[in-house]
């Protein structure tokens, strides 16, 4: 691990959301730490607070209460401004249905992030192949993403998330529209992605893909669960409530 700051740091941090019937509390007071370099995966039944920890900590949501920071950075109490050019420094983010740019070429699709935080489109583009090389699908810079299987289309997605070179790679169960085979691909992509040096954080439902990380943090009813890590056994140290 690295010596300087926290790659995330959260600090009693509470979201309710507004709902018809009765307030939705969906954080309630977490705190929670990751290490430059780590890999960590976020496990709890639908409605645990997963989600929304990640739309957090990316400043696509703001919180009611408590603190967080990216690589010593504030998230909380930032303009809307300042929060895009934090996630432009600091997060890549990656969802479970892609949401790829239809209209552009796969490399336009890579390059795209780059370009929008002010690097040079020639410099963005010898970013964007280097990247689709390393994941794979260079062979692909000049197809649409709609001609691409569910594994390349998350490999695609992927090396979007990492065009600006993020400190947070942040992946919102990144197999969950994926078949078995397109799943196995994306973990270990994201397996030579830690090896490789990146900070990980992966929300998933499913044990065996939470297998790959080396850290599993469970949630349930909006809190972390209590933090006594033990192994389970694939290598993985999971958090479990006593």
């Amino acid at each position: 691990m690295n010596d300087g700051p926290a790659a995330l740091a959260m600090r009693g941090v509470r979201k309710t959301f507004e709902a018809e019937n009765a307030p939705v509390r969906a954080l309630r007071g977490v705190d929670l730490a990751v290490s430059s370099g780590e890999f960590v995966a976020l496990m709890g039944p639908s409605g645990c607070g997963k989600s929304t920890l990640l739309n957090l900590v990316a400043g696509l949501d703001t919180a009611d209460e408590g603190e967080i920071s990216v690589a010593g950075e504030e998230v909380t109490g930032r303009s809307e401004d300042d929060l895009a050019r934090l996630r432009r420094r600091h997060i890549g983010l990656v969802f479970q249905f892609f949401n790829l740019l239809e209209g552009m070429t796969v490399l336009e699709n890579v390059a795209l992030p780059a370009v929008i935080a002010g690097r040079r489109r020639k410099m963005a583009e010898t970013r964007a192949r280097d990247l689709l090389d390393l994941l794979g699908i260079s062979d692909k810079a000049s197809a649409v993403p709609g001609v691409l299987s569910g594994g390349q289309r998350q490999r695609l997605a992927i090396a979007r998330a990492l065009a600006n070179d993020p400190t947070l790679l942040l992946a919102d169960e990144p197999t969950g529209a994926l078949d078995s085979e397109g799943g196995e691909e994306v973990i270990e992509l994201l397996r030579r992605l830690h090896d490789g040096g990146q900070t990980i954080i992966l929300v998933t439902h499913d044990s065996s893909v939470a297998a790959a990380a080396g850290r599993v943090v469970r949630m349930r009813d909006g809190r972390i669960e209590r933090p006594e890590a033990e192994p389970d056994g694939s290598g993985a140290m999971v958090i479990e409530a006593r």
